[in-house]
């Protein structure tokens, strides 16, 4: 081999070393970077033509597994969606709340009874009269704490998905930016991989609201598709979703035209075409605006109705006229059919000394022009019967079975458990495969030990090839003194 041959193969491995270096503290530096792949270093040997060999740098490669990192992508979304779901579900449950601790719905109508039933024994004592007023008021405040709930869960649910639909016009626009810049890096020569990083990053975050297929395409450029295969990114023009969130939320808005419709590039959604976008947040904030959020408040009128007819009409107090409100009313008035009921269930103002009536009327009659003996507790003891009749009204998805006042608030309890338990399960099984696959990338990433090894070996080829430099040195000026 001739001097010059050796000078330049030592040459061509200091410089690979001095590029697999900068490789190995790029990926130390980055070990923690979303979106981040490890660099590797890629070697060949050069051809001995012409006074040539020594080792060739053909780049830094991105290592990674397109297929796990596909999979990863669609349990990533599937997370977000049943995260979202346990989220609602377990925030209407714990507002419920379980029989016997302090605020929950059985609880309040166990303490309402227990009014009743201390009133009937001295119909006389104005501070059992005034116990029932409390605990009516206390139970009444309870339904419409639990539908105000429900209805601030749908609104935000509505404004996270404007919020949504914002991050993915922006995060496709990036995408189709960074393409752009990427084939214009691979046409140059240039290294792209802080911009494949970057592109990952943004695609990853995307699919947490849509489960995202990601394909392909000439001079490293990517499509973007739906995992049921509608099409986000396809070229240099992103798709363009619209969406506007209802100004306030209420148990009557439902359905079209009182809600806003996903848009896309400029066509509404219906309903009956959002499979498209299955999975993800998006769905999951959907699936609470207009189904699970609707049938909660349904659930929860249809008990508050149960509450108000035990005590309505003339059976149980002689001085209502036929269809007037008993002691629980809606809003003022007797009940409708209209949803939203448990947001305005209130006690009945003719005993509420507070609103111009009077205790009395708890026990002479709600309509009563003046007072009756204080010893007759045939009302009280009416009302307190009526709490625990059985009646036939039901939940959603439950028996029709007749049921007493407290039993129906049972199952009130155990149906909004139920949703709960259902949806941790599911989240439970998603965060399970998820992790699964976000090990299996991190075998790919970035290992400190595996670095420090090869940075070893990298210190001890440089040196290696520093040797030979300074070998080659003393050749020539030793070939010098002799001439």
């Amino acid at each position: 081999m001739s001097l010059s041959n050796a000078l330049s193969n030592a040459l061509s491995g200091l410089a690979a070393a001095s590029r697999g270096t900068e490789a190995v503290a790029s990926n130390l530096a980055n070990a923690t970077t979303p979106g981040f792949a490890r660099r590797e270093l890629q070697l060949t040997s050069r051809p001995v033509i012409a006074g040539g060999g020594g080792v060739q740098v053909e780049g830094v490669t991105r290592v990674l597994r397109n297929s796990v990192v596909a999979q990863g992508r669609l349990a990533e979304a599937e997370t977000a969606r049943a995260g979202t779901l346990a989220a609602f579900h377990r925030t209407l449950s714990d507002a419920v709340g379980v029989p016997g601790e302090a605020g929950a719905l059985s609880t309040a109508l166990s303490d309402f009874d227990s009014a009743l039933l201390a009133a009937a024994a001295r119909p006389e004592n104005e501070m059992g009269l005034a116990g029932i007023l409390s605990a009516g008021r206390t139970l009444a405040v309870a339904y419409n704490a639990l539908g105000t709930q429900v209805q601030e869960a749908r609104g935000a649910a509505d404004r996270a998905i404007a919020a949504d639909v914002e991050l993915l016009n922006t995060g496709l626009g990036r995408v189709a930016d960074l393409n752009r810049q990427i084939a214009v890096h691979l046409a140059s020569g240039d290294d792209a991989n802080v911009l494949l990083d970057e592109r990952q990053r943004i695609v990853d975050g995307l699919s947490e609201i849509v489960p995202i297929k990601e394909l392909p395409r000439e001079n490293g450029r990517i499509a973007l598709f739906t995992a049921t295969g509608g099409m986000l990114l396809d070229g240099t023009t992103p798709a363009r979703f619209d969406f506007s969130p209802a100004p306030v939320m209420t148990a009557e808005a439902a359905g079209t035209p009182a809600l806003g419709l996903l848009k896309l590039n400029g066509e509404e959604v219906p309903p009956s075409q959002m499979g498209r976008f299955t999975g993800g947040r998006l769905a999951a904030n959907f699936q609470i605006r207009d189904l699970d959020g609707p049938g909660a408040q349904a659930s929860l009128d249809t008990a508050a109705r149960d509450l108000h007819d035990r005590f309505a009409g003339a059976g149980l107090d002689p001085t209502l006229a036929a269809g007037a409100p008993g002691l629980f009313t809606d809003g003022g008035g007797a009940a409708t059919t209209v949803p939203g009921l448990a947001q305005r269930l209130a006690i009945n103002a003719a005993a509420d000394p507070g609103a111009g009536g009077a205790l009395w009327r708890l026990r002479d009659g709600l309509q009563a022009a003046t007072p009756g003996p204080v010893g007759n507790a045939d009302l009280l003891i009416g009302m307190q019967e009526a709490l625990g009749a059985l009646r036939p009204s039901s939940l959603a998805g439950m028996s029709p079975a007749p049921r007493s006042a407290a039993t129906l608030a049972a199952d009130l309890g155990s149906w909004a458990a139920s949703g709960r338990i259902e949806a941790e399960r599911v989240l439970g099984g998603a965060t399970a495969q998820s992790s699964t696959f976000e090990a299996m990338r991190q075998q790919d990433g970035v290992d400190s030990d595996r670095e420090m090894e090869t940075l070893l070996t990298l210190e001890r080829a440089y040196a290696s090839n520093a040797k030979v430099l300074q070998a080659v040195d003393e050749m020539l000026q030793t070939m010098l003194r002799l001439t």
